[in-house]
């Protein structure tokens, strides 16, 4: 008997996650994409950082009106919400902006100003791991644009893996793919950038923890610098 999208137990999705980290190592992004529509039709959601909306672009191709779930943290460059705008607009896909549970003057108010520089790792908690949590909580399997040339801690990142944290099959398709596949696929199928990646920025999250990497850096070295800090708490 075949088990059904909702009969599915914590169980049933490990097993799933694991199987298929082995089976799709050597597959394309798009068929990895397309074996997620399959598997999860409805309960199958995209994550985008509205850094590029290469992820979006490949996965609307495979599951046309895909979900596609953005945190707006308060504290976002206007260009990162100006390409949410522009997905949005112009692409086959469904944009779902989630935000914390409060605003950046209520966060002020209980924990004081500047928390992102006095506490980076509560800041991100509330204002984006938890809403993420949220968000994705009718979700069974959630895709990201990870790769693992972007930094050390991301080198064994699996293209279908399980997500420990929040019981949930996590996939990310271009995990093999190096910026220079990036870039092409950008250049061939005219995929919206956030503008700031022409600015000096190889890796954009909030603006008060984000500077433009130096000649020689890895792309993930503008976030959070200065600090032993390398994820937000939404990977790892």
């Amino acid at each position: 008997m075949t088990t059904t999208q909702e009969q599915r137990t914590t169980e049933d999705l490990k097993a799933l996650a694991e199987q298929a980290g082995r089976d799709l190592e050597d597959a394309s992004a798009l068929e990895i994409l397309q074996w997620a529509a399959e598997t999860f039709g409805k309960r199958f959601c995209v994550t985008s950082s509205m850094e590029d909306a290469v992820v979006a672009h490949l996965a609307s191709r495979a599951m046309p009106g895909v979900d596609v779930v953005f945190l707006d943290t308060g504290y976002h460059f206007e260009e990162t919400i100006g390409t949410r705008d522009a997905v949005d607009a112009v692409m086959d896909v469904n944009v779902i902006t989630l935000t914390p549970r409060q605003t950046v003057a209520e966060q002020d108010a209980e924990y004081g100003p500047k928390l992102h520089d006095r506490n980076p790792d509560l800041c991100c908690k509330l204002r984006k791991v938890q809403p993420l949590e949220e968000g994705l909580k009718d979700y069974q399997a959630w895709a990201t644009g990870l790769r693992r040339d972007e930094s050390p801690t991301r080198a064994n990142t699996p293209v279908v893996g399980w997500d420990e944290k929040r019981q949930k099959v996590k996939i990310s398709p271009i995990a093999r793919w190096t910026q220079d596949d990036v870039d092409a696929y950008v250049t061939e199928h005219g995929v919206l950038t956030n503008p700031l990646l022409m600015d000096g920025y190889a890796s954009v999250g909030c603006a008060p923890c984000t500077r433009r990497v130096l000649e020689g850096e890895d792309a993930r070295a503008g976030r959070w610098a200065g600090r032993s800090k390398t994820e937000c708490g939404l990977h790892g």
